[in-house]
């Protein structure tokens, strides 16, 4: 993160955010930015890919996330964009910040994105982020963020620049740095929780704490049909969902197992053996190398 010399921006009281609201709507929409952000109401709220029930599932969302809404011109459904995911959601299930405040973390997508004093491209750059790095959003206005980064400079972030997540944690190695957190605890068949992992119960876990909603089956996680499959073991980034499929342990599932790629070839995993609990195990070679079937790359 890149600090330019300037006014520190105070942040705009709530009557002149009022103000804003009232141009955002239409030129965010030409401009493919945010138009508004909402409220999920209920949870395992479906991310649908087009606006029908029919549709297929891109993720399921928890209660209480704020969604950047695209485009609200659908009868009964909203465009919106979450955690690097876009896709539609039910209207029924969706409270609309009508005053244009809220508060979530936000993840910045591209590199050399600016920071400005106003939200406008002709704004004084106060900053410049990099990919990953995470502010705090607190409204929205003509499809600018208003934020907060780490070190305390206030200003404005164009929406497409910056994707709303209940994480504080930068890019998927926050994934990893969450995952080790665990490592020790025992294996426990069907636990989902710090007091006992089970294989897929450890990854939904993990996975949750980012606003990824995954089945309670390592099958059920490969053919969720959320993120992208990778099936070569040098295409594998860390955070990675890892999979495999032992023949003598399957039950005549897709998947026996799976776990969470650190990078370096290691995984970490809720594994049931002897010396079990949540480990770190080879990929390179042995055991799982041989039964190695995939990833998938939220």
């Amino acid at each position: 993160m890149t600090y330019f010399a300037g006014k520190t921006l105070r942040v705009l009281v709530l009557t002149t955010l009022s103000v804003l609201f009232l141009t955002a709507g239409a030129f965010a929409a030409e401009a493919g930015l945010a138009v508004d952000t909402g409220v999920t109401t209920g949870s395992g709220l479906r991310l649908r890919s087009e606006p029908s029930t029919e549709a297929g599932i891109v993720s399921t969302l928890d209660k209480d996330l704020t969604l950047a809404i695209l485009d609200d011109s659908e009868d009964g459904w909203y465009q919106v964009a979450y955690n690097g995911k876009t896709g539609y959601v039910s209207a029924e299930f969706l409270e609309i910040h009508t005053d244009g405040v809220f508060e979530s973390y936000g993840r910045v997508n591209a590199s050399g994105v600016n920071v400005r004093a106003t939200p406008s491209t002709d704004g004084e750059v106060l900053a410049s982020l990099s990919t990953g790095d995470i502010v705090t959003a607190t409204a929205l206005a003509d499809g600018w963020y208003s934020v907060t980064c780490t070190y305390g400079t206030e200003g404005y972030i164009r929406s497409d620049f910056l994707d709303l997540t209940n994480s504080s944690s930068s890019s998927n190695g926050g994934i990893v740095d969450l995952a080790k957190q665990y490592l020790g605890t025992r294996y426990r068949y069907g636990g989902a929780s710090p007091s006992g992992f089970d294989c897929s119960g450890f990854t939904m876990y993990v996975y949750s704490q980012f606003g990824y909603s995954l089945p309670h089956t390592a099958t059920g996680q490969w053919q969720s049909g959320m993120g992208t499959r990778v099936y070569s073991i040098g295409e594998l980034q860390p955070g990675d969902l890892v999979f495999f499929n032992d023949p003598s342990r399957n039950a005549g599932k897709a998947c026996s197992h799976a776990g969470i790629y650190v990078g370096g070839g290691q995984i970490i995993h809720s594994s049931s053996s002897r010396s079990g609990g949540v480990i770190y195990s080879d990929l390179t070679s042995g055991y799982y190398n041989t039964y190695f079937i995939g990833g998938i790359h939220m």
